[in-house]
Formats: structure tokens, C-alpha cells, sequence
């Protein structure tokens, strides 16, 4: 048994929608956030699978730069969360209007 693209493909659709139903469904921030890394790593396995099936670095290229992005976004993402949890001992989506100036 081959295993294609096809099933990477269809492993990243299902993680993309997991990450996505996630974001809609939920109210904790640290659990949207998650979320978004988690559709984050699906785009990054596809362009991974497209890479490998067309035999062009390209896609492995742009994933790289993804993962720095991703690094950039976790660490200004988790002091926000800090910030909105030393405010109110919780960290729900309503509570990112206290951080208006």
C-alpha cells in the first residue's frame, strides 16, 4: 500500500476544520488560540504534501517562513493572554476589550 497525498491532504482538511470548529465553538482564548496553530500546522502540511508531490522545494520554502511567523505570533499572543489574565483571573473572548487604552 502507497501512501499519496491524497491522505496528507485529507489529514490537513480534517485538521483545518478541527482548528476551525475550535475557533467558532469556543470562548477560552488559550483554546482559540490553539486552534489557530493548529489550522496553521494543516495549511503547513499541505504545502509540505504539494511540495513533495510536484518535487519543488517552493513549498517547503513558504512553510519555513509560516513557522516563523507562527513563533512570532506565539509569543506576542501569549502576552496578551498574560495581560488580560492578570487583569481578571480569566481568559475568555469577552475580556479582550479590557486591553483598550
Amino acid at each position: 500500500m502507497e501512501i499519496t497525498p491524497a491522505y496528507y491532504l485529507t489529514l490537513a482538511a480534517l485538521l483545518f476544520t478541527i482548528g476551525a470548529v475550535g475557533l467558532l465553538v469556543r470562548r477560552n482564548t488559550l483554546v482559540m488560540f490553539m486552534c489557530v496553530e493548529l489550522m496553521l500546522n494543516a495549511v503547513n502540511l499541505t504545502f509540505v504534501s504539494f511540495a513533495r508531490a510536484l518535487d519543488d522545494i517552493g513549498g517547503q520554502v513558504i512553510v519555513f517562513f509560516t513557522l516563523v511567523v507562527a513563533a512570532a505570533e506565539v509569543a506576542v499572543g501569549l502576552a496578551i493572554i498574560v495581560a488580560i489574565f492578570r487583569r481578571r483571573q480569566g481568559v475568555t473572548a469577552d475580556d479582550v476589550n479590557l486591553l483598550k487604552g
